[in-house]
């Protein structure tokens, strides 16, 4: 692979980051259940497609903590050292006793868990989820990236219009606590993911960060040109971009959920229209779907890295050879001719 650029500098936070980070839900259980074998052998992969420092992202609402149960375990088990992973917590989902058949938090999502979560937002909520999930990756582990996690989410549920002001109380009080860790050492750089867009860009009128993640917002499917203009000014700003679930949720490349939800032909025809003319494209000039999806989710002059999930180990090479794969520019032409894209990535760049 070309190293041209293996890793980035976060900011001025000195914190060295690879163009491609690793998601870490499948670890927790995510739409099926994984052995624990396979589990250490995507670990053990990470640190066999990538020089280290490896970064991967996880939280604690992923499978209730198992997904940081998990890593932790894995680490010590190959004699990983803290020097060797750069891990990102997104806090703000904390582990409870399991007191139904199934978790409550999202019914049908994490497969065979053992706990349940609960939303915990707030100056106290998120050093608890801090401290947990600290304790749940275990000794010679600790997460030096912390965010606040779904807080797109937060607000939605609000019930009203004084409901969401409180709630964007909470969510300052988070990062008030996470700007307290960020001063006392114990986190390196704070940041914040979410899957509307909209949010992050209505946080940072309120706080700063040194990063950000995109997750289902940029990708071959959707990507609006005011969210291209929006992490354009965070760049200049030295803001860090990481972009994620570039194929919402699986669906692009054939999977059942997309933005984390089932979809069917009958409830969705658009969106099973739109994948069905995309593959047609690729097998017309022999381009993988994950391919494109990948080329164009890391095109964004702006875009300094992508966050890849997967459920097998093998794939994990194939992803990082993607990061240099490189799709005809015909097949870009003809996907911008039949309306499936707006903007090739040779505008983006």
């Amino acid at each position: 692979m070309n190293t041209r650029k293996l890793h980035h500098s976060l900011g001025k936070t000195g914190i060295r980051v690879p163009e491609l980070i690793f998601g870490t839900s499948a670890l927790g259980n995510l739409y099926r259940e994984l052995d624990g074998e396979s589990k250490e052998q995507i670990v053990e992969g990470w640190f066999k497609a990538i020089p280290s420092p490896v970064c991967i992202d996880s939280a604690g609402k992923y499978g209730a903590g198992l997904a940081l149960e998990e890593i932790g375990k894995a680490l010590r088990r190959l004699g990983k050292q803290a020097r060797d992973i750069v891990i990102s917590n997104k806090l703000g989902w904390k582990r409870i006793p399991l007191r139904e058949t199934e978790p409550t938090f999202e019914p049908g999502v994490w497969k065979n868990l053992h706990h349940d979560a609960v939303q915990s937002i707030g100056y106290e909520g998120i050093l608890e989820c801090w401290e947990q999930g600290n304790t749940l990756l275990g000794e010679g582990c600790r997460a030096e990236l912390l965010s606040v996690h779904d807080p797109d989410e937060y607000l939605a549920a609000a019930a009203s219009e004084t409901d969401r002001a409180e709630r964007f109380r909470d969510i300052r009080e988070a990062y008030r606590a996470l700007e307290d860790l960020k001063r006392s050492g114990d986190a390196a750089a704070i940041g914040i993911g979410s899957k509307d867009w909209r949010v992050i860009r209505e946080v940072l009128e309120k706080v700063e960060v040194d990063w950000i993640m995109l997750a289902d917002s940029l990708t071959i499917y959707t990507h609006p040109g005011e969210l291209l203009s929006f992490i354009a000014e965070l760049d200049k700003n030295g803001v860090y971009v990481i972009n994620s679930a570039l194929f919402n949720s699986g669906f692009l490349v054939g999977g059942a959920y997309f933005d984390y939800r089932p979809v069917d032909p009958s409830g969705s025809p658009e969106l099973f229209r739109w994948r069905e003319k995309f593959n047609r494209v690729c097998r017309q000039y022999a381009v993988s779907p994950a391919e494109a999806c990948i080329e164009f989710g890391l095109a964004p002059k702006a875009v300094r890295s992508v966050a890849l999930n997967t459920t097998r180990p093998e794939r994990i090479a194939e992803n990082v050879a993607s990061l240099e794969s490189r799709a005809p520019r015909e097949f870009w032409d003809t996907l911008l001719e039949q309306g499936l894209i707006s903007v090739t990535p040779e505008q983006l760049r």
